[in-house]
């Protein structure tokens, strides 16, 4: 069975091959094209992204399916969130009012932080022991995610719920650079800088500096 990466288990949009007819085409595109929005955007190359996250949308919304094109917009909208972009996933919101569904509802409640009263055995395996551990203990559980997109999300939501500690801008920053993902990883780098620079630790900034200019090098290219 084909995943999208770490969020395979709230879409997996393709069939597995064991048997009986294949899946449909429609299923396999999108399913694929999601796939390279997420590598793409993760690598910062933006209009790249947005283009296979259009063919995706079009591949299940031309097959009129509402419950499969709502989950492609929470599957961007994780995406950007892991990333540290704001996304209030209002097109999601929009369609599962049409289509609701109880897992994908309660992702959506879990990457936007509506956290009171969700049940956290609704949420894929390796996020629920985030929302099951006491506020102060919460950073404690990144280091039990294997897949480093989950952890990078994870570490992206305790920054946004202003519960991050410094071990857990080393752990999103390491899952980053492990997967060459420039977004997040310049991004992560740079609240490490700010952090660095409060505590006067020169050392620390000279290391940090260095990094970022690497991968901004690498991101924004001069022109030749």
């Amino acid at each position: 069975m084909k995943s999208l990466l770490a969020l395979a288990s709230l879409v997996l949009l393709a069939a597995c091959g064991t048997g009986g007819p294949p899946p449909p085409d429609w299923k396999t595109d999108s399913a694929d094209l999601i796939a390279r929005y997420q590598k793409h955007a993760l690598l910062g190359e933006n209009a790249l992204a947005e283009r296979y996250f259009q063919q995706a949308v079009d591949a299940t919304g031309g097959a009129g399916r509402v419950t499969e094109t709502a989950r492609l917009w929470l599957v961007r909208c994780a995406t950007r969130r892991a990333m540290l972009i704001d996304d209030a996933c209002t097109e999601y919101a929009d369609l599962a009012r049409i289509a609701p569904n109880a897992a994908d509802q309660a992702y959506y409640r879990f990457v936007t932080l509506r956290w009171e009263g969700l049940d956290a055995s609704l949420l894929p395996r390796q996020h629920q022991d985030l929302l099951r551990a006491p506020a102060g203990k919460r950073p404690e559980t990144l280091g039990k995610i294997d897949d480093p997109l989950a952890r990078l999300l994870d570490a992206s939501l305790l920054v946004m719920r202003q519960e991050a500690d410094a071990a857990t801008l080393a752990l999103a920053t390491e899952a980053a650079s492990s997967q060459g993902w420039r977004q997040p990883l310049l991004t992560f780098l740079k609240l490490r800088q700010k952090q660095a620079a409060a505590q006067g630790n020169a050392a620390e900034l000279a290391r940090l500096d260095r990094r970022i200019q690497l991968v901004e090098h690498s991101l924004y290219p001069a022109p030749r």
